[in-house]
C-alpha cells in the first residue's frame, strides 16, 4: 500500500518580491504617515496675533453692516432731498448776465412781504433789471392778497420800483381786476399808479378811466376822468351809468 502524497504549498509571487522593492514601499508609506511638524514659537506668535486680530475685526464688521442697514432709510431721504434740490437748480441758467426762472423778495415799510418772479432777467446795472413776464405779489393792510403781472418790466432794486409794460393786469382776491397798458409799482409803500387808461371789474360793476392810485396801505383808490362807470344794480336791468372823477 503506497503512502499519500503530502500537499504543496501554495505559489504566491508577492512573497517573490526583492528586498530593495521591499524598502521602496516602507519608505513610501512612511512618509505618508509622518506627521505635521509642530509650528516654532515666531508662527505660534503670529497666530495668536491673527486670532486677536479677528477678534475684533470680524464684531466690527458685523457692527457696520448693522450700523448701516439702520441709516439707510435716511440717507436714501437725503438723497432724495438733494435730487430735488438738484432738479429745481436746473431750472435756473445764468448765461452772460441773464437769469432764467428769476425771484426777487422783500419786505415793505410795514414788514408785510413782497415777492417778484419773471421767466427771465437781464442785469443792465447794479440797480436794474429788464424783466420778462414778470408777475408781483403783494400783501395790503387787511392781509389781503393782490397779483400784478405783464409782458415787460424794470426792476429798480435799490428803490424797489417795479415799472411794467404791456397788459399790464391787477387782481386781487376781493374779486377786483384791472387792465391798463402801463403801470408802476411802489413796493416799498405799495403803492400802484398808471397815467393811462384802465378798465375796472369787479363785485360792483365795470369802471373805465384816463389814470388811477391805489394805496394798498391806506386802502384808497383813486380814478381820474372822463371816464364811465356801470354799477351792478340787482333792482334794474339797466345798469347806470356815471362818470370817475
Amino acid at each position: 500500500m503506497t503512502e499519500p502524497t503530502p500537499p504543496r504549498p501554495p505559489q504566491r509571487d508577492d512573497f517573490s518580491r526583492s528586498e530593495e522593492l521591499t524598502r521602496q514601499h516602507r519608505e513610501r508609506l512612511a512618509a505618508s504617515t509622518q506627521r505635521r511638524n509642530v509650528p516654532d514659537a515666531a508662527g505660534l506668535a503670529r497666530r495668536r496675533t491673527l486670532l486677536r486680530w479677528a477678534k475684533w475685526v470680524l464684531p466690527s464688521t458685523a457692527l457696520l453692516l448693522l450700523a448701516s442697514i439702520a441709516v439707510w432709510p435716511e440717507l436714501d431721504r437725503l438723497m432724495n432731498a438733494n435730487n430735488a434740490i438738484l432738479r429745481d437748480m436746473a431750472k435756473v441758467k445764468v448765461e452772460s448776465g441773464k437769469l432764467v426762472g428769476a425771484t426777487y423778495r422783500g419786505v415793505d415799510d410795514h414788514n408785510r412781504p413782497f415777492m417778484i418772479t419773471a421767466e427771465s432777467a437781464h442785469q443792465i446795472t447794479p440797480e436794474r433789471m429788464n424783466l420778462v413776464a414778470p408777475t408781483a405779489d403783494v400783501l395790503s393792510q387787511g392781509n389781503d392778497w393782490m397779483m400784478v403781472r405783464a409782458y415787460k418790466g424794470v426792476y429798480m432794486q435799490h428803490d424797489d420800483m417795479l415799472d411794467l409794460t404791456g397788459e399790464v393786469t391787477l387782481y386781487r382776491d376781493d374779486g377786483l381786476m384791472m387792465r391798463s397798458p402801463v403801470a408802476d409799482i411802489n413796493l416799498k409803500s405799495g403803492i400802484i399808479a398808471s397815467n393811462s387808461w384802465v378798465r375796472a371789474e369787479g363785485p360792483f360793476g365795470v369802471l373805465d378811466a384816463k389814470s388811477y392810485l391805489l394805496s394798498q396801505h391806506d386802502g384808497v383808490a383813486q380814478f381820474r376822468g372822463p371816464g364811465r362807470l356801470i354799477l351792478n344794480d340787482d333792482h334794474s336791468s339797466h345798469p347806470q351809468e356815471g362818470k370817475a372823477s
